[in-house]
């Protein structure tokens, strides 16, 4: 599908603010753009509502929401937000797939969750977590520096008797670590490029430990711990003004149904529970995790990974606090995570989630090396061969290697508009899957003058249930579905019904018979029938209507319907 910029590059906030406002220009009428938060450097971070206006309220529709830049050197996922928004806008009215989307639902795009942290990512030649903001510093060690003006920090190889690197006499650009019986030889220690910061005047080098420590993925209230456990949790939950505004940008938006939100890199679809087992889990959630994984597997090749049984490497002392978590588990919402770009499976050594590795070390070095040789030839304008350098404290050492910021962990920008069409066509994929919310059929049968019977059928044709999960209803946060008859005396029925969910066809019972068929065993309790009988003069003037949070409204007039004499 067309777009109206292209994506060859990645944007700096400026070219953001553009995007974003071009588009709420020039498309009123099925475009709103607020701004959530304002971060301490005085950058805006903006929400886009996208729907068409016309065919309803954005906040009565079912929706979907996309986010990118919890961490900020992870740009893939601010670029595919962008890209998933261009793309919906460029096309409405032109594709037929889309205009129906934007026309039955709405779609919340949050693309840069942390402007101030990307900004320096991207201008500078530091790697960063979530923001450039300084906090519990620590001296000491080598600090990471572009000591060549050449834009990149690289490796650094400095000569020791004491390294436990050596040279590969296969490939010259490449290490290989010390085997136990090597004695003699030349033998270095690896660090980032960068300068020395003394420390207790002790001769073993080590890397400073980063100024930025926050990690905003690891600040939200669910699974939430102090630093002494969980680097970068901040203060306490949401103390960040990034994250306070995300969470409070979902609860304010109780239609969304389904979170992607975007990370890099490993190219995995990660899904909740990230604090206990998928075992513990309602198994009806995790059913619907592994049947969104599927449609992330066909677009993107991704892996389908639960961040508790496979994702972390400790399970007693596990990361959490993280946005999807908190989405799922205190929201009730269908949230995940996607891990864009998947260098590692280019290059023949994927990563084996979940699976023990017994030599780790030496799998994670024939992964590097592995990715060098494959930037070496595919992205050349990254690498840079090993070169002598004079260092002020160490003297004669080497720098060299690969840009990891844009070959590693982000696609090269020749290679990244294929991973945001894929991520685009998935993400439209996950929008379908919503409720929807439907009048199936009404009847209307006329008793005596101005007196009728009235049936109706109410149902979700949509994937997902209204309640979305399970969670939520143990959570008891779920809202019923309401159906009401206005503008008549009801004389048998309630005006106003609920019915605590309906459905949607992903709890449909269905299997394949061992000797046979396919067959339904038992269809998903998707519909509901309503009787009335109702007084009125005017039966041009009665409404019924249907609504709920997370699968929209509809209604229809029984002028619309003949009665039945």
């Amino acid at each position: 599908m067309k777009t109206t910029y292209t994506y060859d590059h990645y944007y700096k906030y400026e070219e953001v603010k553009e995007v974003v406002e071009f588009f709420e220009k020039n498309y009123p009428d099925l475009v709103a753009v607020e701004v959530i938060c304002v971060t301490p450097e005085k950058r805006n971070s903006y929400a886009i509502t996208i729907t068409n206006k016309k065919t309803g309220k954005a906040l009565e529709k079912p929706a979907f929401h996309m986010d990118g830049n919890t961490h900020a050197g992870e740009v893939t996922g601010s670029m595919a937000s962008i890209h998933f928004m261009d793309t919906l806008l460029t096309n409405y009215g032109k594709e037929e797939e889309i205009t129906k989307l934007l026309d039955t639902f709405t779609i919340y795009i949050v693309p840069r969750i942390s402007p101030d942290g990307v900004e320096t990512y991207l201008t500078t030649p530091y790697s960063i977590r979530s923001v450039n903001r300084v906090r519990n510093p620590k001296e000491g060690g080598i600090r990471p520096e572009d000591l060549d003006d050449d834009h990149v920090i690289r490796m650094m190889r400095i000569p020791s008797k004491y390294g436990s690197w050596k040279k590969d006499p296969k490939d010259e650009d490449s290490m290989v670590l010390r085997r136990p019986d090597d004695m003699d030889g030349e033998f270095y220690e690896i660090y980032p490029e960068g300068v020395f910061e003394t420390y207790n005047d002790d001769e073993n080098l080590k890397s400073k430990e980063s100024d930025w420590k926050l990690d905003f993925n690891r600040n939200f209230p669910y699974g939430w711990f102090p630093e002494n456990r969980q680097y970068g949790a901040g203060d306490y939950p949401l103390s960040n003004v990034e994250t306070k505004a995300l969470a409070d940008w979902i609860i304010a938006h109780p239609n969304i149904g389904m979170v992607s939100t975007n990370h890099t890199s490993g190219g995995i679809f990660l899904y909740p529970p990230g604090t206990k087992s998928s075992s513990k889990a309602p198994h009806k959630d995790i059913e619907i995790f592994k049947e969104i994984g599927k449609l992330c597997k066909e677009e993107l090749n991704y892996d389908i990974v639960n961040i508790f049984d496979s994702f972390i490497s400790d399970q007693e002392e596990f990361d959490s606090g993280a946005f999807d978590d908190w989405c799922y588990e205190t929201q009730g919402i269908i949230a995940f995570t996607i891990e864009l770009w998947d260098l590692a499976k280019r290059v023949g050594v994927p990563y084996e989630w979940g699976k023990k590795d017994e030599d780790e070390k030496a799998t994670d070095l024939k992964r590097f090396n592995a990715c060098l040789d494959w930037v070496k030839k595919n992205s050349p304008e990254a690498f840079m061969p090993w070169k002598p350098y004079t260092h002020p404290t160490f003297g004669e050492v080497e720098i060299g290697g690969f840009n990891f910021k844009f070959t590693h962990q982000n696609p090269p920008t020749h290679i990244l508009l294929s991973v945001l069409e894929q991520m685009t066509s998935f993400a439209i994929r996950c929008v379908k899957s919503l409720p929807r919310l439907v009048i199936d059929d009404v009847v209307v049968k006329e008793i005596e003058k101005d007196l009728y019977d009235v049936k109706v059928t109410i149902g979700n044709v949509g994937y997902l249930p209204t309640n979305i999960t399970e969670v939520a209803k143990n959570l008891e946060i779920n809202k019923p579905v309401v159906t009401t008859i206005s503008n008549c005396e009801v004389l048998s029925g309630l005006p106003k019904e609920e019915c605590e969910y309906l459905e949607g066809y992903s709890n449909t019972e269905t299997g394949v018979y061992f000797y046979g068929n396919i067959y339904t065993e038992e269809s998903a309790h998707a519909r509901k029938r309503y009787h009335w009988i109702i007084r009125t003069k005017d039966l041009d003037q009665v409404v019924i209507k249907v609504t709920h949070p997370k699968g929209g409204s509809c209604e229809v007039s029984l002028n619309e319907k003949k009665a039945i004499s």
